[in-house]
């Protein structure tokens, strides 16, 4: 791993532990919730190896829940945070994974309420740091450092080049970009790091960009 700053090394503010299993966790779960776009209803949670054997211990299961509620890793209640989803109607189960992981620290969360579901794979790769690695069956790699859009789009001629259109017209630049798809003429993924979090309004206006089905944000 390549460190940026003194910073990175010893890792975040943050409430518990470990810088792995606790910050990490926990910016897994709020990226899952800020994809999802609100605090889900439910949560079945996979814990790999490191991750399913010290997550009691280490804090990594409260982190993900306080992650799945909205908290930050140096929000005082994250402690708690088990208490606190079962007292906002948020169920949450985990499940020690017997199988083997590209990463130690690996965990895949299954989250959802009355209308919808979603899965996601991450990864804390220490530090604080995290990374994405699949959302509903499309492999990815999203840091969670920066703000990101994630664009489901039908696989079409124009799709990308409407997106960074808009995204162009308001000054706003991108870092990282990739596009993953099933299957040709598919449902595709796009996701798009970008420098500054993008407004509503903004995202608003890319959903009506052509062969768009559905966009969720990361903000910083």
């Amino acid at each position: 791993m390549k460190f940026n700053s003194v910073f990175d090394i010893i890792g975040p503010v943050m409430v518990g532990p470990s810088s792995s299993h606790t910050a990490g966790a926990a910016r897994i779960g709020k990226a899952a919730r800020n994809l999802f776009g609100r605090q889900p209803k439910w949560a079945r949670i996979h814990l790999y190896e490191s991750f399913a054997k010290t997550y009691k211990g280490h804090g990594t299961d409260f982190a993900l829940a306080g992650g799945l509620l909205g908290f930050e890793t140096d929000d005082l209640r994250m402690s708690k945070a088990l208490d606190i989803a079962k007292k906002n109607d948020l169920e949450i189960t985990f499940i020690e994974a017997s199988a083997s992981a590209v990463h130690p620290n690996t965990v895949r969360l299954t989250i959802g309420d009355d209308t919808e579901q979603m899965e996601l794979v991450g990864i804390s790769i220490g530090g604080g740091k995290v990374e994405i690695t699949e959302l509903n069956g499309f492999e990815l790699r999203l840091s969670g450092n920066h703000p990101a859009i994630l664009i489901m789009h039908n696989d079409r001629f124009g799709a990308i080049a409407s997106i960074t259109k808009v995204l162009a017209k308001h000054e706003i630049n991108i870092g990282h970009m990739e596009v993953n798809r099933k299957d040709i003429g598919k449902e595709a993924l796009m996701v798009i790091e970008v420098d500054q979090n993008v407004d509503d309004a903004i995202l608003e206006e890319l959903e009506e960009a052509d062969h768009i089905i559905q966009i969720s944000k990361i903000v910083s």
